[in-house]
């Protein structure tokens, strides 16, 4: 099993496979790397090097009782990248992980780093407030940090049932085995890690952070994304980046990494090899 130790003493876990220019994925909120198997496998194949690891606290990375904030976390993307010595990596994000992406070019810096992508991601900040007048009420991260804490297994179920993956639209094609594997994955992970994650996800202000990101980015998502509604993400993201390249799904949810992987995984390649 593949670990490496944090400055701070947290054990990481992360697979790496194959070889060529390597590719990083960063993982959403509550899953770990096994939520990036349609990718890797694919890109793999293509001959790319692909690398995923499980956040802090997430995954079978170490459950620590704190850090569980973005500068933690992209400061920890920025060690697995050293102790792996990458350079020119593709770095993408889903959700939370797209967050994680944006932190760790912002503060961090570009020169590991030839491309980045996006996919549903929070930047450049969810909640909503004074200078964030179309943001998601404080009071939605409340519920889900009250429902975490009452019964998260039970969570852990409704997310996938419903909006994450659009299961909850009419027609949709429900899949009782992709429900099981987010449930799967979450609870793997520590009831801390989780909770605290919520405000990190929900409340941090990535803008300045997008700012400086100067390498080429493609921003993916779907216009049906109830988790991260696009008009308060993606198409101010896009605004922000300087080279950003914005492609948008018409009726893919949240979590079309999954549902859309065929779609996805080709545009992503096209996106890198352009």
């Amino acid at each position: 099993m593949n670990k490496f130790t944090t400055p701070d003493g947290v054990e990481i876990f992360y697979k790496d496979w194959g070889s060529g220019q390597p590719i990083v994925f960063s993982h959403g909120w509550p899953l770990s790397a096994d939520d990036w198997d349609a990718q890797m496998l694919f890109f793999q194949q293509k001959g790319f090097r692909v690398i995923a690891h499980d956040r802090r606290g997430h995954g079978r990375s170490s459950q620590t009782s704190g850090g569980h904030d973005m500068d933690h976390y992209a400061a920890d993307l920025a060690a697995l990248t050293k102790h792996l010595d990458l350079t020119d990596a593709i770095h993408v994000g889903h959700s939370t992980g797209g967050g994680e992406v944006v932190a760790y070019l912002g503060r961090h810096g570009e020169r590991r780093v030839a491309k980045a992508v996006l996919i549903g991601a929070v930047p450049p900040v969810m909640v909503k407030k004074e200078s964030n007048p179309g943001g998601t009420p404080l009071a939605v991260f409340d519920g889900f940090r009250t429902a975490l804490a009452a019964n998260r297994s039970q969570l852990f179920i409704d997310v996938p049932t419903g909006p994450f993956y659009g299961f909850n639209r009419p027609g949709a094609k429900v899949s009782q085995a992709t429900i099981q594997n987010w449930w799967r994955q979450g609870m793997m992970g520590a009831a801390n890690a989780h909770y605290d994650c919520i405000k990190a996800f929900s409340e941090t202000d990535f803008t300045e952070d997008l700012k400086k990101i100067t390498v080429p980015t493609l921003v993916m998502h779907g216009d049906d994304d109830q988790v991260v509604p696009i008009a308060d993400s993606a198409l101010l993201t896009a605004k922000l980046v300087k080279n950003a390249t914005l492609k948008v799904y018409q009726g893919f949810p949240h979590g079309m990494a999954t549902t859309h992987a065929d779609i996805i995984n080709k545009d992503i390649l096209e996106f890198i090899r352009s």
